[in-house]
């Protein structure tokens, strides 16, 4: 069984249709998130995010588990009652056993200590389930390149690279945070955060992506235009088909010094905490939605809003393309400084790195910027 899932994992293109392959998938997908649910329920001070905790209901999560665990379990009785791939059904129905042994959803949560070491497993448990949910179903409604399988080539480096973006959430929170503070607190100003935390919520908003979209888009250029940091930059662009996972590749590096640059005006111009929430909201949506499988564009809308038919263009691998489409919410960013892609083809033909010298698999893209090859 565990080579057969091995080898499942391993591999990519179309699941076929008619055996309970998609089914089995999907159910052992459900069980695995349940198993690593019941897990957080245990251990909610080393394997959930602080942050986050006083964001969600946990009754809602109870249930949500509860849930999945009798779709898991139902699907895999299905299939094996009917011989569809037994050894896969078998893997879901043990995962749901495992589960339910360990308390299920009704493991109690207590009291626990606070300020201890965690990884954000809930983040990525949470996460993962909505994204998959929507962007799937919004690929397949909407798709730019419709023969594109879910499981296209190379999935599996930006699914290792999604896991530990989002396990090491507390690592990158804090180093960012003490980056920030350390070399950027003497920019905060009283009376000028006094100013901002007075403005209108939608002004407050608006505010807050283009400081940070401005900040983005130079520290974007920076990326491509200084042969050190193109080095991290690379691997973000060695992506080769682009969907909802492919903006997950990003090296580590790179992903704090962006968010240090970023979260400094942040911090210095002192928006409050619903301006920063709702900010949040609109960065993890379009960081998805710009690198998805869609056929959008929004019509004239495209000058002033980054789109994925904007964002695209910015991994192509075509001539015109190269170094443009910097910023990440405001198209018109790019529009102003000359540098949005001009052409009359609606969109790019191929994605990557010219020369494709990046190496596929996560540890490989890891040590990369930093080998004489890079």
């Amino acid at each position: 069984m565990l080579d057969k899932l091995q080898r499942l994992a391993a591999s990519h293109g179309a699941l076929r249709r008619g055996r309970g392959l998609v089914s089995g998938v999907v159910a052992l997908s459900l069980a695995i998130l349940c198993f690593l649910g019941v897990l957080a329920f245990h251990f909610p001070e080393y394997l959930t995010t602080p942050q986050l905790r006083k964001a969600y209901d946990v009754d809602v999560l109870r249930q949500l588990m509860y849930w999945s665990m009798v779709v898991a379990g139902g699907i895999a009785l299905f299939n094996m009652a009917f011989g569809r791939v037994r050894w896969l059904s078998a893997g879901s129905f043990v995962l749901v056993g495992l589960s339910l042994a360990l308390g299920g959803h009704k493991v109690p949560v207590g009291d626990f200590a606070e300020g201890t070491p965690y990884i954000g497993l809930d983040w990525f448990i949470l996460d993962l389930l909505g994204s998959a949910l929507i962007f799937v179903f919004v690929e397949k409604l909407f798709a730019l390149r419709k023969d594109q399988p879910v499981f296209r080539p190379e999935w599996q480096t930006d699914f290792h690279h999604f896991i530990v973006n989002h396990m090491l959430v507390g690592f990158m929170l804090l180093a960012t945070n003490l980056l920030v503070h350390q070399f950027f607190g003497w920019a905060a100003h009283d009376g000028l955060r006094g100013w901002v935390q007075g403005l209108n919520f939608w002004v407050a908003l608006f505010l807050i992506v283009l400081v940070a979209d401005l900040v983005q888009y130079g520290a974007h250029r920076a990326y491509h235009e200084l042969p050190l940091l193109w080095r991290l930059h690379a691997v973000h662009h060695s992506v080769k088909t682009m969907d909802w996972m492919a903006g997950s590749r990003q090296h580590l590096v790179e992903v704090i010094i962006t968010r240090t640059l970023v979260l400094a005006p942040i911090v210095a111009l002192g928006f409050s905490k619903e301006v920063i929430d709702a900010y949040i909201v609109i960065v993890g949506f379009q960081a998805v939605f710009n690198h998805a499988n869609v056929s959008v564009t929004l019509g004239p809308l495209r000058y002033v809003i980054v789109t994925p038919n904007f964002h695209h263009w910015h991994h192509a691998q075509d001539d015109e393309a190269i170094d443009r489409n910097y910023a990440a919410h405001f198209a018109f960013i790019d529009h102003l400084f000359g540098t949005a892609v001009q052409t009359d083809r609606p969109w790019p033909e191929r994605y990557g790195v010219q020369g494709d010298g990046v190496p596929d698999g996560f540890w490989k893209q890891f040590l990369f910027p930093f080998t004489r090859k890079a």
